[in-house]
């Protein structure tokens, strides 16, 4: 039993440092010192809370007090006020939307009340630098386990348990670790593929900062299982906080013996090492990121052989990444049973999703597998931002698809999403409202793609750039109705014919895009007109009988296209007028319009 009578937990996450949360807890633990409650209050740093929109966040127990958008200078406050005097601080807790009533429990926010935490149990809610507090919640109690069962015991209680690889292509993690089991070799490999690279995702980014003993624990049942004695982490070095905390826990691991020779006095032994990666999207593929390890250049292999055959210096290997590594010591804690009821009946378990872009609560989400898009975009995402009209959301990141209105109802698992014309991946979610153009979302993917592209495959480095060249032209009111059919010409064969996962879904975006919003190119090519009026090189500037001649635009324009006498109408110059936005912008009277 803790000797301290209440706990203040501190956000410690990327998002919430950010936005100072470290100097949030130093203030808490000098202000707690001050008054000498040292002995009886105790500050801790944890991981995600998941609210990103709402952080940095502070959460005190044992009353599940949710204080949110906190600010250094409210750390006297907390102290004095509630912590002192027992009372809470109503300006910091949340604000149910729409009652406008105060909230201090947070499993009264709709934001938390669909969710089920799995693989981020323990995100939020300990200390990811202290091996004692990640112990206290069951933690290594899993490993203890697996090492009283055989190999295949182990094996067989993950395909029970129906879990699925959580990095995108939704392959069945215990048929992926037998494979490994079967091969024969003298040396064998684990790797956890931490590169996590899709734009507005933050998942495995987040556990790893939060949590990062159970991916020590769910890597040695791995290696335990397949009979692998070294593990390998390969993780971007740009994530510096989640390399730091996973640096400690493998030292921690060490010192207690749950890692190194004959782990908990067994004949089972087993490693762990870091392998930095430059932040290639391509290496999120297993081969290429097998070769960056090795020394080589980032590029995939055409398949067979699989890793589970021949992967790190041609040695059997599994590699999962890190949520599907989160999930494993849960399931031997609570029994393959327990997990399989969770989720549908082709995809189990949970899923953690990054909510991102044109939504209320930004921020990282688990739900069981089967919620709805409708549910997770509203109950939990709380809408759209401004009250705007939901347009779309690309999940599965650059390699995923657009859904749109008629897909709100639709169970989010592996296979569904496929049928749609989308996919998992490894749960990148971004919403985008009416204001947002899909040929300049389509461009967007793909300027990131041909960016990433290895350059290996014809299909891929050259195809991406095509494809890209001609949404280019399309925004930028150069397109032609042609240009449509060429479009979807090349999408497919890319798809038919890249060599990896990379350039197999590089098109994904066009080709959904093309599918559910085809109205918005036909009036790109053929009025050179933009819908969602973003596409600057199709628009043009009015001023209305609105403009009162207060001069303001006149001002700012950089080019002197606006013309006009005091309290008389503005005109625009179409032919000097750049398209900078900035004479819009500057109007109080909304008097400038883009057609």
């Amino acid at each position: 039993m803790s000797k301290y009578m209440m706990h203040i937990l501190v956000c410690g996450g990327t998002g919430c440092l950010s936005s100072q949360s470290g100097e949030i807890v130093e203030g808490l633990k000098k202000a707690i010192e001050d008054i000498g409650m040292q002995n009886q209050v105790q500050v801790v740093k944890t991981g995600c809370f998941g609210f990103c929109e709402k952080g940095p966040i502070v959460k005190i127990l044992p009353d599940n007090t949710f204080y949110v958008q906190v600010k250094p200078e409210d750390v006297e406050e907390i102290v004095s006020e509630h912590i002192v005097k027992g009372r809470k601080v109503e300006r910091l807790l949340y604000e149910n939307p729409e009652s406008k009533t105060p909230i201090s429990d947070s499993k009264h926010m709709n934001f938390y009340k669909k969710q089920m935490r799995v693989a981020l149990r323990n995100c939020g809610f300990i200390n990811p630098e202290n091996i004692e507090e990640y112990i206290a919640r069951d933690g290594y109690g899993a490993l203890a386990k697996v090492l009283t069962l055989s190999q295949m015991e182990v094996i067989e209680e993950v395909k029970k348990s129906g879990l699925r690889g959580r990095g995108g292509g939704g392959f069945p993690t215990g048929l992926k670790w037998e494979f490994a089991y079967k091969n024969v070799a003298d040396q064998k490999y684990v790797v956890c593929n931490a590169d996590e690279g899709d734009p507005g995702a933050f998942m495995d980014r987040s556990i790893l900062e939060g949590d990062p003993h159970s991916i020590v624990e769910a890597m040695a049942i791995c290696g335990y299982a397949i009979g692998a004695t070294k593990g390998l982490v390969y993780i971007r070095a740009e994530y510096p906080l989640a390399v730091k905390r996973l640096e400690c826990a493998i030292a921690a691991a060490r010192e207690y013996g749950l890692l190194g020779e004959h782990i908990l006095g067994t004949a089972f032994s087993f490693d762990i090492e870091i392998r930095f990666g430059a932040g290639a999207f391509v290496c999120g593929e297993e081969t290429a990121l097998i070769h960056s390890m090795e020394g080589k250049r980032g590029e995939p292999t055409t398949k067979p052989p699989f890793p589970a055959a021949s992967g790190y210096w041609a040695k059997p290997t599994n590699v999962n990444n890190v949520e599907t590594f989160a999930n494993i010591p849960v399931i031997f804690l609570k029994g393959a049973e327990w997990f399989s009821k969770i989720g549908t009946e082709k995809s189990k378990g949970t899923k953690v999703f990054a909510l991102a872009g044109k939504i209320n609560n930004v921020g990282l989400i688990e739900v069981p597998m089967g919620t709805t898009l409708r549910e997770v975009i509203y109950d939990i995402g709380g809408g759209i931002k401004g009250g705007k009209q939901f347009k779309a959301v690309q999940t599965g990141g650059p390699s995923g698809g657009c859904l749109t209105e008629k897909d709100l109802d639709t169970p989010i698992d592996f296979d569904n999403l496929l049928a749609k014309g989308s996919m998992m991946g490894s749960g990148g979610m971004i919403v985008m409202d009416e204001d947002d153009c899909m040929p300049a979302v389509a461009k967007f993917y793909l300027e990131f793609t041909a960016e990433e592209s290895c350059g290996k495959c014809t299909p891929c480095r050259v195809g991406t750039k095509r494809l890209l060249e001609i949404l280019e032209k399309i925004v930028s009111g150069r397109g032609t109705p042609k240009d449509l059919d060429t479009l979807k010409e090349l999408s497919e064969v890319i798809k038919d014919t890249a060599l990896c996962g990379l350039g197999q879904t590089a098109s994904n975006p066009v080709l959904s895009t093309l599918k559910v919003f085809e109205e918005e190119y036909i009036a790109h090519v053929r009025d050179h007109k933009c819908p969602a009026k973003q596409c600057s090189a199709l628009l043009q500037y009015r001023i209305t009988e609105k403009c009162v001649g207060c001069t303001a635009c006149s001002r700012v324009c950089p080019v002197g296209a606006i013309s006009g006498t005091v309290k008389k109408q503005h005109t625009i110059d179409i032919s000097k007028c750049i398209k900078c936005g900035a004479c819009e912008s500057k109007c109080r009277f909304n008097a400038i319009v883009k057609e």
